[in-house]
């Protein structure tokens, strides 16, 4: 958790934190997108684990989610 509040410490600089549901459009995607996002200055990434019913999460997620779920994504694919 020291990371996490590291990252809201300092007052002089604003956190991006990006979101990628994990498995949209596709697994090695999102393999790639990870390290890409770190490399750019990202500071924080969330990864999203699909499931059947997002609906407070948005349009936008709802239909990665439905996406990943299609691809076979579980949480367990998630957490390896």
């Amino acid at each position: 958790m020291t990371r996490i509040a590291s990252v809201f410490a300092g007052k002089e600089h604003s956190a991006l934190i990006a979101f990628i549901t994990v498995g949209y459009p596709t697994l090695e995607a999102t393999l790639e997108a990870v390290p890409l996002l770190e490399k750019c200055g990202v500071d924080m990434i969330e990864l999203g684990i699909p499931f059947s019913d997002p609906l407070a999460d948005g349009i936008t997620i709802q239909q990665a989610s439905y996406k990943a779920l299609q691809n076979g994504i579980t949480p367990s694919a998630c957490l390896q």
